[in-house]
């Protein structure tokens, strides 16, 4: 059993003890970044994990469904018990499959999202641990850029928004795979850790409309655990200390 203690929330606790893929960074950035102002009825979570960002966007928005999908047996039991603790357990509800299943049944019912998110599995297979399960979730062996995309182009409503959070070097390359599904760049923040460090995430918003691209930049600290206003202001709604 996997001993982690929760990761306490303003509004909600994330409990992680069954799942190897803890509560981080990228996560909430994500959580907090993604755009909700266009009122969103429907959200879908792609690798819920423990559930956070779908519990964010509950807390963020009216959205009568938000659903998540996670393959992981583990961390989809961890979901399900955060979103029944939580205050919005009425509106949240996780599948256990996998996405590729999960698209092939909702296409069926020709169902669609205006708002899915995804923090994706993401490194080269040259890092794989031991831990099967969270090699599943951070390697995109288990599920390609390409998969994901093509599936959020099948299932995703005509003025819906995707949101992702990806390594910045995989960035222009995940943008051209976007693009062949019809999905376009709306939205575009570069992450640093600070003001002197390599950018190492992209956090980037599609739509199928061809818009005008914002971009923006954000560095997370001014030193150790000193926190910039910008990200203060962007997560201060979660973090017990923001």
């Amino acid at each position: 059993m996997i001993q982690s203690k929760p990761f306490v929330f303003k509004e909600f606790t994330v409990h992680q003890d069954k799942t190897s893929m803890k509560v981080g960074t990228d996560g909430v950035l994500l959580g907090a970044w993604c755009a909700v102002d266009n009122y969103p009825d429907t959200i879908l979570d792609i690798g819920a994990g423990t559930g956070v960002l779908s519990l964010m966007l509950a807390q963020r928005s009216d959205a009568m469904t938000i659903d998540a999908v996670e393959l992981d047996e583990n961390a989809y039991e961890q979901s399900v018990e955060n979103f029944e603790n939580s205050d919005w357990g009425d509106r949240l509800y996780c599948y256990n499959a996998s996405f590729q299943e999960f698209v092939a049944e909702i296409s069926i019912e020709e169902e669609t999202y205006d708002l899915i998110v995804s923090n994706p599995p993401f490194y080269t297979d040259t890092f794989k641990t031991l831990d099967e399960a969270r090699n599943k979730a951070r390697f995109t062996s288990s599920m390609s850029f390409e998969e994901l995309l093509l599936g959020v182009s099948k299932i995703l409503s005509e003025t819906g928004c995707f949101s992702v959070i990806i390594p910045f070097k995989e960035k222009a390359n995940f943008i051209a795979l976007a693009g062949e599904n019809k999905l376009f760049l709306s939205r575009s923040c570069s992450v640093q850790g600070n003001a002197n460090s390599e950018i190492k995430r992209s956090l980037l918003e599609f739509s199928f409309q061809p818009l005008e691209v914002v971009e923006t930049n954000l560095v997370i600290e001014i030193e150790r655990h000193q926190y910039t206003e910008a990200y203060q202001n962007l997560t201060r709604d979660f973090y017990l200390k923001m």
